[in-house]
């Protein structure tokens, strides 16, 4: 998924995703984040198109931009998947990158929501509404790219390449 895996990118080098929240969780489904603390900051960012499908599925710990049944409707808004949620793969949601590690252990404790904020008023009163009226909706501080040294430091040992054979 390039397309949506460039925007992530640009969006986490532009600090949109820091300071958000999960406004959208259902437990065994998906927990849903992306539209920012600042209302202005969701106006400024337009649609991409869509990816092509792709060979990879919506499993456990992959990550997908949320849209409409319109084509082309990709913005922000991002989710997790907590499970095979493969039917969503026919409908266009290309997943663009996946939890690292140990990640899961901390997105399996996202408080789980559901769907009572309006994600009307997240994306016109940002973080206003949801401290005021859903305070236990689990956070983000900050979102960066990391570099390959970061990365590499940041893997678990299963994701480490093995060391090179020894000189004789």
């Amino acid at each position: 998924s390039p397309l949506g895996a460039a925007r992530f990118k640009e969006l986490v080098e532009a600090g949109f995703y820091d300071n958000t929240r999960f406004f959208r969780v259902i437990p065994n489904f998906m927990a849903q984040f992306g539209l920012s603390a600042d209302p202005d900051q969701n106006e400024r960012w337009t649609e991409i198109q869509d990816d092509p499908r792709t060979a990879q599925s919506n499993k456990r710990g992959y990550l997908t931009f949320a849209k409409s049944s319109s084509p082309n409707s990709r913005d922000t808004q991002i989710f997790i998947n907590f499970g095979s949620n493969s039917y969503l793969d026919k409908q266009g949601f290309t997943p663009f990158g996946k939890v690292r590690g140990e990640g899961m252990t901390v997105v399996d404790d996202i408080y789980p929501i559901r769907e009572k904020p309006s994600q009307g008023r997240v994306k016109h009163e940002g973080n206003a509404y949801l401290d005021k009226d859903f305070p236990e909706c689990s956070k983000i501080v900050r979102v960066r790219v990391l570099t390959e040294e970061e990365a590499a430091l940041q893997a678990p040992p299963s994701e480490h390449p093995p060391p090179p054979p020894a000189s004789p």
